[in-house]
């Protein structure tokens, strides 16, 4: 077995397959396991969640998996078993400890496909490995640039079909809009709806600094519920901060006393420049929101 990965292939994946033992078992990442007619893979028919691994502790996990369930719901999946689910990411963690490869920081991946066409069962695998060193990021920054999403700011009411809001597979425009950041000398990325309303990055949720307020953008906009944010936000209410999900504006961004990006293995970056234009940047208050997200919790 993989000494950089364990892969968990979640047997019973969703309420109504027969189950039989855990509903899981640890496979071979170094062999193949999906079928090449799995529409997970021929469509991008699925949804996944990232969880971030702390000192071998999955954080957040059960907010996680309620928005890993829910994005089955939006794409009409049959419900994942999410005591199944949890219990195959404990696993994950844990024969990664038992090998002597478990990370201090690592990434938890949970999937769930349509599975293959005219079958109606579902394909389900948690992948663990080390989070990618961002180091950089969390202490330098990130320069940041702003791209139109192509649809106004309320398209999740106006249009449920197109997903907005959901952690699909599909995500080639992601990653489209993070090349032609690095194409165009930055390194990330904030959408912005086409009425104006500042959004969510590729992989991460915003927060912005106005005074003693910090705001993100509301889910009703198109958003993914960050659990990153929400435990963002505990920590600057400790700090005596005032904290809201509100409409933003792109020109509201540029005054901020701060701007962060945040996400379940990164944790959070600071912006430091946005369109070529530098951002105010708290040193001691950003160290101090990543000391509070690499705290274990549950």
């Amino acid at each position: 077995m993989s000494t950089e990965s364990v892969l968990v292939l979640v047997s019973a994946p969703t309420e109504g397959e027969p189950i039989a033992g855990p509903g899981f078992a640890l496979a071979d990442p170094t062999v193949p396991h999906l079928d090449v007619n799995d529409l997970g893979a021929v469509r991008g028919d699925g949804v996944f969640e990232t969880i971030g691994v702390i000192d071998g502790h999955p954080q957040a996990l059960d907010a996680h998996l309620l928005r890993f369930a829910r994005s089955a719901a939006q794409l009409d999946l049959p419900a994942p078993r999410l005591e199944v689910w949890r219990e195959a990411v404990l696993a994950a963690v844990e024969a990664a400890r038992s090998a002597g490869t478990l990370a201090a920081e690592a990434g938890a991946k949970t999937v769930l496909t349509r599975g293959v066409e005219g079958t109606g069962v579902a394909t389900g695998w948690v992948r663990l490995s080390a989070a990618p060193d961002t180091s950089t990021a969390r202490r330098d920054g990130v320069r940041v640039i702003t791209l139109d999403r192509g649809f106004p700011a309320d398209i999740a009411q106006r249009a449920p079909w197109l997903l907005q809001g959901a952690k699909t597979l599909s995500y080639a425009i992601n990653m489209a809009a993070l090349r032609h950041a690095r194409s165009r000398d930055a390194d990330d990325v904030i959408f912005v709806s086409s009425d104006g309303a500042v959004l969510e990055g590729p992989t991460a949720n915003v927060l912005v600094r106005i005074g003693d307020e910090v705001i993100t953008p509301p889910t009703d906009q198109a958003i993914l519920a960050g659990t990153t944010q929400a435990r963002a936000f505990d920590f600057f209410a400790g700090r005596g901060l005032r904290t809201s999900e509100r409409r933003l504006g792109v020109a509201e961004l540029a005054g901020a006393d701060g701007l962060w990006l945040t996400s379940s293995v990164r944790l959070v970056v600071p912006v430091t420049t946005l369109d070529g234009v530098a951002c105010a940047v708290d040193v001691d208050l950003t160290e101090g929101l990543l000391r509070h997200l690499r705290t274990v919790t549950d």
